[in-house]
């Protein structure tokens, strides 16, 4: 998600994402500015240093900031990163395909509330955030309940009076995440679920 829509969206606008045959559903991201329930089952994990990538408005790295978890929250969305800020995590404008600082360094990589699909190419995001996790770190991504096709969508963000462009967003179930996530160069892959989110680990 990104751009301007996505913004005024964090801000209260009413907006829809649109999909390429026409459906539409509300994009309700001022969700992710408060805690969400399984949220601890990823905090809990996060022992070292923390990248949070597509972080948004920053709950998950603001959280790790008052447990004392050095953390680092990316995203291509200035406002989003403002908000993250705001709520006192430490946060950066970033493409997670561009320069991150401390690539390699990284205890835990987060992709949680569907970022894994970033780009619309999970097999080449989860390579990605391999690299900028460090030896034997771990990315927590959280994944589409098991039996959910996996797919593709062209999508683009809309409210009344305002259209941005379309872009490609993944869903990744989680019968599929260990065999991208093998493909992709992690020797182990753990799956879980808790307050009916599903969570895969991948080291």
């Amino acid at each position: 998600m990104k751009g301007k829509l996505y913004a005024e969206s964090l801000a209260g606008a009413a907006t829809e994402i649109e999909y390429v045959d026409g459906t539409r559903t509300p994009l309700e991201s001022t969700r992710w500015i408060e805690p969400i329930d399984g949220d601890e089952a990823l905090l809990a994990r996060c022992a070292g240093p923390t990248l949070d990538v597509g972080s948004g408005p920053g709950r998950l790295t603001a959280a790790l900031a008052r447990r004392g978890v050095p953390a680092l929250g990316i995203d291509v969305t200035p406002y989003a990163v403002h908000l993250a800020r705001r709520a006192g995590g430490s946060a950066l404008v970033c493409d997670v395909f561009g320069q991150v600082p401390g690539t390699g360094r990284w205890a835990t990589v987060l992709l949680a509330d569907g970022t894994v699909g970033i780009g619309g190419h999970p097999l080449a995001l989860l390579r990605r955030v391999r690299e900028l996790a460090r030896s034997g770190g771990e990315v927590l991504a959280e994944v589409e309940r098991p039996g959910t096709t996996s797919r593709v969508d062209r999508i683009r963000l809309r409210r009344t009076g305002a259209l941005g462009e379309w872009f490609g967003w993944a869903r990744v179930s989680a019968t599929d995440v260990t065999r991208l996530g093998t493909d992709a160069g992690f020797d182990t892959i753990e799956l879980w679920e808790e307050t009916g989110r599903w969570f895969a680990s991948l080291r």
